[in-house]
């Protein structure tokens, strides 16, 4: 079954009628599921705010002046469809394009009200608050306990074995994979299924006390079974943390978040409540990507 909708021409109010668009009805249920029973999407204050943001690799232009605000204690979701720019902006947000040779990032990225590209501020510090998820699980070779210690200690985040042992232990419960793992804390974490290397990664990640979460397309290489393990995971981790997710899948968009950003070409097309951009957008590209005439 599918929902219809209708949508004037190029998005804009008032234009001649567009041809009707079909958006399949798993995708508007799972938008409406991701809401809260009252409808309205659970957005907390702005977390991140980007304005006029793009970059450049060489001479190439990526992004072309992106603003966008990222709400806290909410998932949103970046999509669009393959070299649209979102993981590139996503990239913005820890700085992790300083580490590629010409890249340059303009305009300004404030997290807390502070300018993250700002001279004064070490983006080791600020990996340690922004942590980032790859899409293939990236465990250290190193044990179980490591893999998770190893961020607190480089930090200094601890005072003893005993609190970093306690800081390990809450962070894979909080990962949901304490259970699984409790009696090999010992054993390479190279040794997991895939699924349990990505949430010992994500372990990782919030071991150091983040306060956002970026995943560039965490589920990608995962089975169903794991996938879903991984989406139940984040909905359950957005209680404490702004995170931010890139995803080739619009399923998996409307399943976890609760706002979307729709990138094409390098540029921010359209952004609002997830229910409101795959049941009823604005704009002409928004509803021809969702309903599958491109991308």
């Amino acid at each position: 079954m599918k929902q219809t909708i209708y949508r004037s021409q190029d998005g804009l109010e008032g234009g001649a009628s567009a041809p009707a668009a079909e958006v399949p009805a798993e995708l508007a249920a799972a938008a409406q599921a991701a809401t809260d029973p009252k409808g309205a999407a659970p957005v907390g204050p702005t977390k991140i705010s980007a304005r006029d943001v793009s970059v450049f690799y060489g001479e190439k232009q990526a992004l072309f002046d992106i603003s966008l605000d990222i709400p806290d204690k909410t998932v949103t979701s970046l999509i669009g469809p393959s070299g649209c720019g979102k993981s590139t902006f996503l990239r913005t947000m820890n700085r992790m394009n300083d580490t590629i040779a010409g890249a340059k990032v303009t305009g300004r990225i404030d997290m807390d009200g502070e300018d993250i590209n700002a001279r004064s501020l070490d983006p080791v510090l600020l990996r340690a608050r922004v942590g980032m998820v790859f899409q293939k699980p990236n465990p250290f070779p190193k044990s179980i306990f490591e893999n998770v210690a190893y961020g607190p200690r480089i930090h200094g985040l601890t005072r003893s074995k005993a609190e970093l042992a306690e800081v390990v232990e809450e962070s894979l419960r909080r990962a949901g994979l304490w259970e699984e793992v409790a009696d090999r804390l010992h054993s390479p974490g190279t040794g997991l299924s895939g699924g349990q290397q990505q949430r010992l990664v994500i372990a990782r990640a919030i071991a150091v006390n983040p306060e956002v979460i970026l995943m560039d397309e965490p589920c990608s290489a995962l089975d169903p079974i794991a996938t879903a393990k991984i989406e139940e995971l984040i909905d359950e981790l957005r209680e404490r943390y702004c995170i931010v997710i890139v995803t080739h899948s619009m399923a998996q968009a409307a399943r976890v978040s609760q706002r979307t950003a729709f990138f094409h070409m390098g540029r921010l097309i359209e952004t609002g409540d997830t229910e409101e951009i795959f049941t009823n957008p604005r704009e002409r590209r928004t509803l021809d990507y969702i309903t599958g005439r491109f991308g």
